[in-house]
């Protein structure tokens, strides 16, 4: 009797997967389906270099998927996801660093992830690379760090050779329309070659997070590219947060206020606030300073049209030739008091 209250409550459980999309998750299949890469070689790297490549993951699926753990099988990489749990639709990153500095040559190692919901699972990704001992990069990257929009910026960093005293770098390649860069011979001789790389970003690169990687390609025969990691971060003149805020569920005969945060590289002043429909139930006070931060109380009051609503609002700032703008949602419910 035991044994078979045991099987109803297995096909029970599998039917209640099934039925939420997880006909597939009786095996791990269903957590590798998530990764949109399961293997990664770094190719041949240059020593010093910073090496890292992030594992993009997304929840294919109608419930959450939480990952309780992420490790390598070799102290050459580590590994770090951006988020560990994911709603429906949801995308994180898994970022796989590889040590550089006190490994060389040929190094194989796995990155390892573990799910724990909604049902345990391991997916195993294999990674490679070769480091090389004789092309060093200081620093290992490229990094602008935060730069405001419409500012151009420049970095450099050293590429010293160890072998040929031929050898030579014959191009940079960047693939972003955004930025330029050379290398400028610094010295040669005693089988020694030293380069500087000059990396240009220009005035016209987007706001945004910047990663990417230039391509040097040298005279070797085997190994002719030596990529480098680019990184930064180019800044609008005044940001805001959140873009999208939410006044939840709101009865008709309530008051509800929100904070909307604008930050600015230095102090700035705020002109006027519009909303697109100009409904007076929304209030927002008009800060008279100029600072570079400010708290904007937004609030609805007593709403009279039910039903959801998405306002958006434009904020002018004085000497900014375009407005920054945000959306407030949410839904009003009317009262049901004297009923």
């Amino acid at each position: 009797m035991l044994s078979m209250n045991c099987r109803r409550a297995g096909f029970m459980v599998f039917a209640l997967w099934a039925s939420a999309g997880f006909a597939q998750s009786v095996d791990a299949g269903w957590a590798e389906d998530m990764f949109e890469k399961t293997k990664y070689d770094f190719g041949f790297v240059a020593r010093g270099a910073d090496a890292s490549y992030r594992f993009k993951i997304t929840n294919k699926y109608t419930q959450p998927v939480h990952i309780s753990n992420t490790r390598t099988t070799c102290g050459c990489t580590a590994a770090r996801p951006s988020k560990d749990l994911l709603q429906s639709g949801e995308s994180a990153y898994i970022e796989v660093t590889m040590d550089t500095r006190k490994f060389t040559r040929r190094k194989d190692s796995n990155l390892i992830v573990t799910f724990d919901a909604p049902q345990p699972a391991e997916v195993q990704i294999p990674i490679t690379a070769y480091i090389r001992t004789d092309v060093v990069l200081t620093p290992g990257m490229v990094n602008f760090g935060a730069i405001g929009k419409g500012t151009a910026s420049q970095k450099t960093i050293d590429i010293a050779y160890a072998g040929r005293d031929d050898w030579k770098i014959t191009k940079v390649e960047s693939k972003n329309p955004h930025m330029a860069a050379k290398v400028v011979e610094k010295n040669r001789g005693n089988g020694r070659v030293d380069y500087q790389l000059v990396v240009d970003l220009k005035e016209d690169a987007p706001v945004g997070d910047l990663r990417d990687q230039l391509v040097l390609y040298t005279d070797d025969a085997k190994s002719p590219r030596v990529p480098v990691l680019v990184e930064g971060r180019v800044e609008a003149e005044i940001t805001i947060n959140p873009r999208s805020v939410s006044f939840g569920v709101v009865s008709s005969d309530e008051n509800k206020t929100v904070n909307i945060v604008l930050r600015g590289r230095k102090p700035f002043t705020i002109e006027k606030i519009e909303s697109d429909s100009g409904d007076p139930s929304f209030e927002v006070r008009l800060p008279k300073t100029s600072k570079p931060i400010h708290v904007l109380p937004l609030s609805i009051n007593k709403p009279k049209k039910s039903g959801k609503f998405a306002e958006r609002f434009t904020v002018t700032i004085k000497g900014m030739k375009d407005p920054i703008q945000f959306v407030a949602r949410g839904e009003v419910l009317p009262t049901t008091a004297g009923k």
